[in-house]
């Protein structure tokens, strides 16, 4: 395969509406997994390797990242794979599925410490939104960070919102560490945890706060 069928293509007839699972992956219908900003892939491609039976959405702003993944999908002659070259609020908001995401994870997202840059940070209500309409009823997010402060604030906002319920939290297996976690994070505290969307509030039975 060559390395660049494997990026979706996003062209101005698409770039306000959902995204076709079926016909950027192809074949039968699967679950759908999305990796919200891959980075160099460890995560990505270790999560497609084992689950083979979904489909795997590598989601970054950086060409020459999305670039590497591409080749190591190649390399381990993976076929559930494609990568979107995209801003991850963008992509959540316009572009995934609505009620097609069975897992979505986030791994230390930019936690924009700075006071007058936190409305930048992408756990907001508009996030939180845009989940609640992507997530498939009980779909699930798992999130890691190692900006505890940032945590604490994630959790908050999650709890609050009766959309969601918060699970035991999911916990990575060593080939699915992220590259930034291996190199920088050894001796460091990282928070995580893991959300689902209600089954009910998917149903209309329960609203936004």
């Amino acid at each position: 395969m060559d390395p660049q069928d494997l990026f979706v293509r996003i062209t101005a007839d698409n770039v306000l509406s959902p995204l076709d699972a079926a016909a950027v992956f192809g074949g039968e219908p699967r679950p759908l997994v999305v990796d919200l900003g891959c980075g160099k892939g460890r995560l990505l491609l270790a999560r497609a390797r084992h689950h083979p039976d979904r489909w795997h959405l590598g989601v970054d702003r950086m060409l020459g990242r999305l670039r590497k993944v591409a080749r190591g999908v190649c390399r381990l002659g993976l076929t559930n794979v494609r990568l979107l070259r995209m801003d991850a609020l963008y992509a959540v908001c316009h572009l995934l599925p609505r009620r097609g995401i069975r897992e979505l994870f986030v791994a230390f997202p930019d936690p924009w410490p700075k006071l007058r840059h936190r409305r930048h940070r992408l756990f907001g209500p508009v996030f939180l939104d845009a989940l609640a309409a992507t997530l498939e009823p009980g779909g699930a997010v798992h999130v890691a960070t190692d900006h505890l402060p940032y945590f604490d604030v994630i959790h908050r906002v999650v709890s609050r919102d009766p959309r969601f319920a918060i699970a035991p939290a999911w916990l990575p297996t060593e080939e699915e560490r992220t590259d930034f976690e291996l190199e920088f994070l050894a001796e460091r505290p990282i928070g995580r945890m893991t959300f689902h969307r209600r089954v009910e509030a998917a149903a209309g039975g329960l609203t936004a706060p």
